[in-house]
């Protein structure tokens, strides 16, 4: 597991790597932005892929007993939760997930609360179906930390027209675990005013302290029997272009509206491709992921500190899950497009613009750390040679 090693990525049709000229309008960029790695899947991935391309057929695929006990399996190892394989319903996506689950959940004009910022697919599945979208911005504390703001979230509710809640857990940009106690809240308001509520959990392997993440069905028979568990290997493992996630379900009635949903668009067969590397991932990727967390975490370790010493007019708190960063460059006083524009021509630094994922993260910036650590340190000299090039311009 040499996560030193640096594979070259141009040319082979990566959207991370080969389209840095057209989004960010410059074609020497580090990309350091959309949320895949820069490493090798696990070998035991690559090998059962090997495997399926050798058998040499690839025709239309079950999900199998074996796919199901290796999700249900590692649940139970990974999270302390115990599933039936029977909730375990397959889709393309966790993205396309959440659009089925909005369209066949709510109606034109019911009300969806999201809690901002927040990964921006959020807002677009909920308003492109003819929903209004309710933001429950998060509060950013004076340490830095992200907090729920509950107050506002019962408002919002009191209203009688929300029908779900799209909750982030763990939150991708801020980095939160969500505690038992605040997920048992939001639980207990979403049983009081008979809310569905989907929990994107595609990150709840990427975590930093083991067993602190909680998964929402988990909570209660209640909160089970309205909840959908969005989650996939593709973060956790870099499979994301296998398009294979599992959305878990433990209530029978609203699984089969799911299932409808998916077959209505044709879009319940799982992949043969999909089907082999998750299987693999999930049954032999534990120690990977172990070793994985710990060289991330390194990386970012490394530019907290790097930032902390010689850039004090940034920062950066380690998150408590995602291989991403969320820094706020707020200190350099510039605006939004101001501070795009310094990162992307000065800096030389492709990164998400906090802006895309609500209107509360101006002057925040999201960094994707799993990379090299020589790729680490590339942008942490680029980006502090360019501060100090500002601070002299600024004298």
């Amino acid at each position: 597991m040499n996560f030193d090693l640096t594979i070259n990525r141009t040319r082979t049709a990566s959207l991370k790597w080969d389209i840095i000229p057209t989004v960010f309008g410059v074609d020497d960029a580090l990309p350091m932005w959309v949320a895949d790695m820069d490493f090798a899947a696990p070998p035991a991935v690559v090998r059962a892929m090997h495997a399926r391309v050798e058998h040499g057929v690839f025709g239309y695929t079950l999900q199998t007993e074996t796919y199901n006990e290796a999700i249900t399996s590692w649940m139970e190892k990974r999270h302390n939760w115990s599933i039936k394989p029977e909730w375990i319903q397959y889709c393309p996506g966790v993205v396309p997930a959440l659009s089925l689950l909005v369209e066949a959940f709510t109606e034109p004009g019911d009300q969806v609360i999201i809690q901002t910022p927040v990964y921006p697919p959020f807002y677009s599945v909920v308003k492109d179906h003819g929903r209004e979208l309710v933001q429950n911005p998060l509060i950013l504390t004076e340490q830095g930390d992200y907090v729920m703001d509950f107050e506002d979230l019962e408002r919002s509710l009191s209203g009688g027209r929300v029908k779900m809640i799209i909750l982030c857990s763990p939150h991708n940009p801020v980095g939160r675990v969500w505690t038992k106690e605040e997920l048992s809240r939001i639980a207990s308001l979403c049983e009081q005013h008979d809310v569905l509520v989907v929990s994107d959990e595609i990150h709840a392997d990427l975590i930093y302290k083991t067993g602190s993440h909680t998964p929402f069905a988990s909570l209660s028979e209640d909160a089970a029997m309205r909840s959908f568990i969005c989650t996939a290997a593709s973060k956790t493992f870099n499979i994301a272009g296998l398009n294979t996630a599992n959305i878990i379900i433990p209530n029978d009635t609203l699984r089969r509206r799911f299932d409808k949903a998916l077959q209505r668009y044709a879009l319940g067969s799982i992949t043969p491709m999909g089907a082999a590397a998750t299987e693999a991932a999930y049954r032999e990727g534990g120690e990977w992921l172990d070793a994985l967390l710990s060289y991330v975490r390194g990386n970012m370790e490394y530019i907290r500190d790097f930032i902390q010493e010689h850039m004090p007019e940034v920062k950066v708190k380690l998150p408590q899950a995602t291989y991403l960063l969320w820094i706020d460059f707020r200190g350099l006083g510039m605006s939004d497009e101001d501070l795009n524009r310094f990162l992307v021509q000065k800096a030389k630094i492709g990164m998400n613009r906090g802006v895309t994922f609500g209107k509360n993260a101006e002057g925040f910036m999201r960094m994707n750390m799993a990379c090299t650590r020589a790729t680490a340190e590339e942008a942490m000299s680029r980006l502090h040679a360019a501060i100090v090039q500002w601070r002299k311009e600024a004298e």
